[in-house]
């Protein structure tokens, strides 16, 4: 045995050894009806990115958990997948793409596809291979892509089904909009920032006494332009004597009636509100309840549209400047707060103020119809079918199961599964917008009726980029094109990324072996970070239940968040980020693991450096030390594994009875899922005692080596969740001294304080 540990040279060794054995191929190991199951499908990470350090936590949990799992003999599958990742690869890609001088709107929409396609392609094992260098024994031969054709196929079947139900609709509502990113989100997609923004105090005119003047003040004054009604609080004293009197539009001089609506806050500004309808949430609600009209202002591209004349084409802080030069050339600011402070919402992708915009949108009915989904989670919490592991979670999610909104399924991009719709086009040519690119390059925008009049219908479709459509246009779901393609255009949106993966325990076990569902549904655990609970665990909660009428999982476990030595954030800005490659390289795939996992909590942050990682490491360089030490004076005794059996009484060993609580000890933390408490447990027992103690025992004669091989046994085996490459090293050392017989440590059973069970 060598004198130390190289894990450069042991790990890929290690890792081919495994895979020889076919050690996470749960078809492989004997099973009988009762054997129980165990399963945890795998947070797909973005197939083309390299793995971060939030990555490498979950592997080193869920590897601990399948290898304890599989130990114990039960029928054990980690099942594998990369994702597409919708908007965050799409965003990469255009990057990309303007590094060459080029952007999406040069492509039409099949060509663009492809095109992040094949990037994809060509980078799609970047996380499987790094994933697999930090021993993930995940059977990768039940791998899954959320585009597999068999994955598409179910998500389709699955919104064709929710359509049928009437937990699908289509409707024209006000959605979050990223002008850069080129899309809307959800609720949940979105972040809010705290912000010191100018409020303008704005005068507006009477109709028949244009002398009187009342204000109002907003942060936003650029779309003024396509504002029709102010309103007031019904119930204000002071200001409900102005419901039914007409001002001046400061912008356009067009009557403005002034009307009463309870949503009116009579202690913010003036207690008198403008009514943006197309670009404010509450003013849609309030039009949508007065049957006001909805003006939109502003387009997808975060331009002034063209009913704003002058500043048409403008940007909307452009616009806003302008705005304001020209009110205050008519003398109609009032005065101008630079220190008001108010939430604004943003991309949570690329940072851009979002921007309310009234589209017609595929929504998920949450709360209503012929089930409610919402209710279908609660139940699952209340009776225990599904447990939250993390430290207030449960409370956060049902908080937002109270208030959660239908779910805008829609999303303006390429780089997805596009929803299977056809819309009527005879009779509706002048409500469907389409964009399409010619052969030349050049792009048209306008309705079918303004575009058929000089193009081709195939024309169209061949170059097209996108389509709009109106929400009372007619429309079909067709999986391929319908058989009379001329009387229809498509859609092409496409689904939120998290529609879905929404479904990724279902598809990934109905679309693999047999009868892997029926095996391995419902899941064991679900393990990942506590910052998708509300856009990934809710949601697979959610479908889960509409699907199979069951939870989807039977526990979740949330990791927190990993930070810095000093506790703070990883950022790039920062230059604090941990490259789990780079600590691979240094410090060993076990280092990394081990620093991971030891002393963590579920829901709860944990800070981590370069000190915890030298640590570990030094924990594998004492596992192979004192290894190295037992086999050696076990040799010289030629000792063999038929003297290593576990005695038949261990009741009145001082040393089989530590032995034996530390295995009960790690054993019962880990069915707990009290994973870094177990981690902790074992690092203090082996260390502490077997090394420090029971060893120099061995040297002084006062532990027999017997006693302390089948020690060092049992210890392997605990610990080979944690550090399977070390404990594996190590077996194989053991096994060609004849010390032990099973072919494999991954494969070996998990130790007992009862050598009969």
């Amino acid at each position: 045995m060598d004198s130390k540990y190289t894990y450069t040279e042991i790990e890929p060794k290690i890792l081919q050894l495994w895979d020889t054995l076919q050690i996470a191929n749960p078809d492989a190991r004997k099973r009988t009806k009762s054997t129980k199951s165990f399963s945890i499908i795998m947070p797909p990470p973005n197939a083309n990115d390299p793995i971060h350090i939030g990555h490498a936590m979950f592997v080193a949990i869920e590897d601990t958990l399948t290898r304890y799992h599989r130990m114990l003999g039960e029928d054990t599958l980690w099942l594998p997948g990369t994702d597409h990742a919708g908007i965050e690869t799409q965003y990469v890609f255009e990057k990309k793409l303007a590094k060459q001088k080029q952007s999406r709107f040069d492509f039409d929409r099949e060509t663009l596809y492809q095109k992040i396609f094949e990037y994809v392609q060509e980078n799609s094992d970047i996380a499987v291979s790094q994933i697999k260098r930090l021993g993930a024994s995940a059977d990768w031969t039940r791998f899954k892509f959320t585009l597999d054709e068999d994955v598409v196929s179910n998500v389709l079947e699955t919104f064709k089904s929710l359509h049928k139900n009437g937990l699908v609709y289509r409707d024209l509502q006000l959605v979050n909009y990223c002008t850069k990113c080129g899309t809307s989100y959800s609720d949940l997609e979105i972040n809010h920032e705290d912000r010191t923004t100018p409020l303008y105090y704005i005068k507006y005119r009477f109709q028949d006494t244009p002398q009187k003047t009342i204000s109002i003040a907003t942060v936003r004054p650029e779309p003024i332009f396509a504002d029709t009604h102010l309103a007031v609080h019904p119930n204000d004293h002071d200001k409900k004597h102005l419901i039914g009197k007409v001002v001046l539009n400061p912008l356009t001089d067009q009557p403005m009636p002034i009307i009463g609506d309870s949503f009116v806050d009579p202690e913010f500004g003036t207690g008198v509100v403008k009514l943006t309808p197309a670009h404010d949430p509450n003013d849609f609600a309030v039009a949508k309840a007065h049957n006001l009209p909805i003006v939109p202002a502003i387009s997808n591209r975060g331009k002034i549209l063209e009913n704003g004349g002058k500043y048409a084409g403008l940007s909307a802080t452009k616009a806003r400047e302008q705005v304001i030069i020209d009110l205050q050339k008519k003398q109609l600011i009032e005065k101008i707060d630079e220190k008001y402070s108010n939430r604004i919402s943003t991309c949570y992708r690329c940072g851009r103020v979002i921007e309310p915009l009234p589209l017609p949108q595929f929504f998920v009915r949450v709360k209503s119809g012929k089930q409610n989904l919402v209710k279908n989670i609660e139940k699952m919490l209340d009776d225990n079918d599904t447990s939250i592991h993390g430290a207030g979670r449960e409370k956060i999610l049902r908080n937002w199961l109270s208030s959660l909104k239908d779910w805008n399924i829609s999303r303006q991009i390429v780089w997805g599964i596009r929803i299977p719709v056809w819309y009527k086009i005879d009779g509706y040519e002048d409500q469907i917008t389409a964009t399409f690119l010619e052969k030349s390059g050049k792009t048209n925008t306008g309705t079918l009726a303004e575009l058929l009049k000089n193009h081709t219908l195939e024309e169209i479709k061949a170059g097209l980029q996108t389509t709009t459509a109106e929400a009372a246009v007619p429309y079909i779901l067709s999986i391929t094109p319908p058989t009379e393609a001329q009387h229809y255009f498509p859609e092409t949106d496409t689904f939120d990324t998290w529609f879905s993966s929404s479904q990724w325990p279902v598809v990934t076990l109905q679309t693999n072996q047999p009868d892997d569902f029926k095996r391995f549904y419902p899941t064991t655990v679900m393990e990942t970070g506590y910052d998708i609970l509300l856009f990934w665990v809710m949601r697979m909660m959610l479908m889960g239940s509409y699907l199979t009428d069951t939870t989807p999982f039977k526990h979740v476990y949330l990791h927190g968040l990993i930070r810095d030595d000093k506790g703070q954030k990883m950022s790039k800005s920062k230059g604090n980020v941990i490259n789990p490659l780079t600590v691979v390289d240094e410090f060993g795939a076990d280092a990394l693991r081990m620093a991971l996992v030891i002393r963590s909590t579920p829901g709860i942050d944990k800070s981590i450096g370069k000190s915890d990682f030298k640590a570990a490491r030094n924990l594998t360089n004492k596992v192979w030390n004192a290894s190295r030490f037992i086999i050696s004076r076990s040799q010289d005794q030629s000792l063999s594994h038929t003297d290593l059996a576990l005695p038949a009484d261990t009741q009145e060993s001082e040393f089989f009875t530590q032995l034996n609580q530390t295995i009960t000890d790690v054993s019962t933390q880990l069915d707990k899922l009290q994973i870094g408490l177990a981690a902790d447990t074992l690092y203090s027992a082996f260390w502490h005692w077997y090394c420090d103690e029971c060893i120099e025992h061995v040297k002084l004669n006062k532990l027999s080596t017997q006693e302390a091989a089948i020690g060092l046994i049992q210890f392997l085996k605990l610990l080979h969740p944690f550090t399977p490459f070390v404990t594996e090293a190590v077996w194989q050392e053991l096994r060609a001294a004849n010390l032990v017989t099973d072919d494999c440590l991954a494969l070996s059973t998990w130790p007992t304080t009862n050598p009969t069970d």
